[in-house]
């Protein structure tokens, strides 16, 4: 019985002179003397495969002269070598079976292309795409590529809360879990009674699982938690969702020197991972969406990344002489358009700025010696910005204590948080990658709506 292959592996190994099955979508058809020539797709490579039917199929007047764009079938043949330019090899179908039909009056996907911000308005179909299927085969390998990097270097995976009443970064941007009836609240002394909420006290889906990975950091050495998380902004732009996703690393016994280190190298290695592996994929950005983006990330990869003081990028803004929409001065948080100037214009490689105004920046980041400043780094992307966050997080309790009250936290609220500084606290590191945000540094991307499989935004689940 012949076997069935995906079309990548066909592709890959090209096993001639032998009967197989393919299962697919068809992308086109054209018909020529008796023949029908089908191009089918599985999603398993940007290349699809072509299937020859001819007249003399028991079915070809009735299902096969039917086929359109869209629909699904299994084809078993012989695989031959193929004489035509452009395709090594080729499928001779002896049986042809329809699974699905999708009529071209009322299937939204055509043999044409389509605009990005038609695609997300069908985004349960847009994967189909070209474009949206080759993301998401890069998303795929570079999540791969995070676990391998990770897992080599001794690494544990935690699984930190989806659910949590800690609001890591204080901005206070967070969407309420709720188990109570929202047209009968409780309410006491004119506010809702969490106390009769399913944890008894107010609860949110989070923002980060840096709290939580910093625990197990301080008990197994160095973990990273990697999963999706939630801010309840309302942004409407190409750099912002609701729901993305978030690698965050923590190393003990690290300090801010090393968290940068290792931050640079897992950048490289991403990119180099994806080039090595998804070289198909990778030229179809290269040829469709920005012709310049090989060139882009060979420059990332050939250059150590540039460090500067808050300070020194401050006095290099006030100096450039750009007329920004934002105003620059010590004190104030860099902007995109100041952080993309740095990247893009000034240094044209990936910057990392080290040693915000601690005023600037959350509480657990650790204050330097001047007191007025945190071990803090961001690492700049050029087109991108900001793509990776983090610190040396404050070890010292009393310190710790002082900047949450300065922050106006309730100390209740985190005393386990606070123990981690009681009980056998070290030096330790951080910081946190928007996966969203590599991936579209890798394809080139313009809208970050279009990197993850159904974006969530203001106004917007998508599906």
């Amino acid at each position: 019985m012949e076997k069935t292959l995906r079309i990548k592996t066909i592709l890959t190994e090209k096993p001639v002179n032998r009967d197989i099955c393919v299962q697919g979508w068809l992308k086109s058809k054209r018909e020529s003397k008796g023949l029908s020539f089908l191009d089918v797709t599985d999603g398993s490579s940007l290349t699809g495969l072509q299937v020859i039917a001819d007249e003399s199929l028991a079915n070809f007047q009735t299902d096969i002269a039917r086929l359109s764009t869209g629909c699904s079938i299994a084809a078993r043949g012989l695989l031959v070598a193929s004489p035509a330019k452009g395709q090594e090899v080729e499928l001779h179908a002896r049986e042809i079976m329809v699974y699905g039909w999708a009529p071209p009056e009322t299937y939204p996907l055509q043999k044409k292309r389509h605009s990005f911000e038609f695609l997300r308005s069908v985004a349960h179909l847009r994967g189909r795409t070209n474009s949206l299927g080759a993301v998401a085969r890069i998303r795929s390998r570079l999540s791969w590529a995070i676990q391998q990097f990770f897992q080599q270097r001794g690494f544990f995976q935690i699984h930190t809360p989806v659910i949590t009443t800690s609001d890591c970064e204080g901005a206070g941007e967070m969407f309420t879990v709720t188990s109570l009836d929202l047209q009968q609240l409780p309410v006491i002394d004119g506010a809702v009674d969490f106390s009769r909420d399913f944890f008894g006290r107010p609860a949110s889906l989070t923002v980060s699982g840096q709290l939580e990975a910093e625990a197990y950091a301080l008990a197994l050495g160095n973990v990273y938690t990697f999963g999706p998380t939630f801010r309840a902004e309302n942004s409407n732009t190409s750099r912002h969702l609701a729901e993305f996703w978030m690698l965050e690393p923590e190393m003990a016994f690290c300090d801010l020197e090393g968290d940068m280190d290792l931050a640079e190298e897992l950048l490289k290695f991403l990119i180099s991972d994806c080039l090595e592996n998804c070289a198909e994929d990778m030229d179809l950005f290269a040829r469709f969406i920005d012709k310049n983006l090989l060139a882009k990330l060979d420059n990332v990869l050939r250059h150590e990344f540039v460090r500067i003081s808050y300070s020194q990028a401050v006095k290099e803004l006030e100096q450039s002489g750009r007329d920004f929409a934002f105003p620059v001065a010590w004190g104030i948080d860099l902007q995109s358009e100041h952080e993309r100037f740095l990247a893009e214009t000034l240094y044209q490689r990936p910057v990392i700025v080290t040693d915000y105004p601690k005023t600037i920046k959350p509480f657990y980041m650790r204050v330097n010696d001047d007191g007025k400043t945190v071990a803090a780094m961001d690492i700049l992307f050029p087109g991108i910005g900001e793509i990776i966050g983090g610190s040396q997080r404050e070890e010292r309790l009393e310190l710790l204590t002082a900047r949450m009250e300065e922050a106006g936290i309730a100390l209740e609220n985190y005393q386990w948080y606070l123990d981690l500084r009681r009980f056998g606290t070290v030096p330790h590191a951080g910081f946190g990658l928007g996966f969203e945000r590599i991936i579209q540094f890798v394809t080139g991307m313009g809208n970050i709506r279009d990197v993850i499989a159904f974006p969530r935004t203001p106004g917007s689940t998508a599906v």
